[in-house]
């Protein structure tokens, strides 16, 4: 294939086993791990956790990725349409409150496949950067349930300088508004558990705060009621990031505050807050193939 899913826009050759562009991922869904996980926000997680499948490789290269073990690469094992059905249908049987697709842009066609052949009776997430193109989005419609998207940066400079990719705001923001015109607002069912609408993440970055606020006016606007937002706060450093060494620390309890109450002066109180004493590599899971292959 000649790849254009992402907002990249590579036109790059990707064949079964090897691709080239940006991402340098193959069209074959790469998953490095699929799962009950419980690391979600309380509405995705529940009691009984959520089915992740955490595919390899990812369309941008954030400094700060806490997941960058699959991220930098193709890694995890290869996964056919059929297999990864599979997967889907023995999480659904593991309990899983949903299917929650982590980073899966660069396979949407093997994604949309697999749900073709096996349509869990449980919600699909589709849980990715935000940095999508809409004409993708589009080609989910009907087959995602739920919107998990990071809104990251209002900063045009900031998001070239920490994930390359200098178009983000903008391209993050129509996206979103994509993902909330196909789910609409918000539904709970009577456990509290997610059914269907959009749930926004902003990760606060240390020294950052600014852009944190500018983040949250810009979800303000852009939203429509019903909609959630979640505010986090366990940015946990991993490599030192050069010419960033603001990002070597966490987030200070005064950086919390500043931008929690710019969230509640904004009136988006529909969601949830995420503490500092989230961060640590103990959320992180093991990316050891644990229920990719039979």
């Amino acid at each position: 294939m000649l790849c254009s899913l992402c907002p990249h826009r590579c036109r790059a050759v990707r064949t079964e086993t090897e691709g080239a562009g940006r991402c340098r991922l193959p069209n074959t869904a790469m998953v490095a791990r699929a799962a009950l996980h419980f690391g979600e926000e309380p509405c995705i997680s529940g009691e009984r956790g959520s089915g992740t499948v955490f595919f390899g490789g990812c369309t941008l290269a954030c400094a700060f990725c806490q997941n960058r073990a699959i991220s930098r690469t193709a890694a995890g094992a290869p996964v056919s349409p059929a297999r990864l059905a599979e997967i889907f249908r023995e999480l659904v049987q593991a309990g899983a409150h949903n299917i929650n697709l982590v980073s899966p842009t660069p396979y949407v066609p093997a994604v949309r496949e697999a749900l073709r052949q096996y349509r869990p009776p449980v919600p699909v997430v589709y849980n990715s950067s935000g940095w999508e193109r809409v004409e993708t989005l589009r080609a989910l419609e009907g087959l995602v349930d739920v919107y998990l998207p990071d809104y990251k940066y209002a900063s045009a400079a900031l998001g070239q300088a920490l994930s390359g990719a200098e178009d983000y705001p903008a391209v993050a923001a129509a996206a979103i508004r994509e993902m909330a015109r196909q789910t609409g607002p918000v539904v709970l069912d009577e456990h509290g558990l997610i059914q269907r609408g959009t749930v926004v993440r902003h990760l606060v970055l240390p020294g950052h705060t600014n852009d944190s606020l500018r983040c949250l006016e810009t979800l303000a606007a852009v939203l429509p009621q019903g909609c959630y937002v979640s505010l986090m706060f366990q940015y946990t450093p991993m490599d030192e990031v050069a010419g960033h060494p603001e990002l070597s620390r966490r987030v200070t309890a005064r950086e919390c505050d500043k931008v929690w109450q710019r969230m509640i002066d904004l009136g988006l109180t529909d969601g949830y807050v995420q503490s500092r004493e989230a961060a640590g590599e103990a959320m992180i899971p093991a990316f050891d193939l644990t229920g990719v292959c039979r």
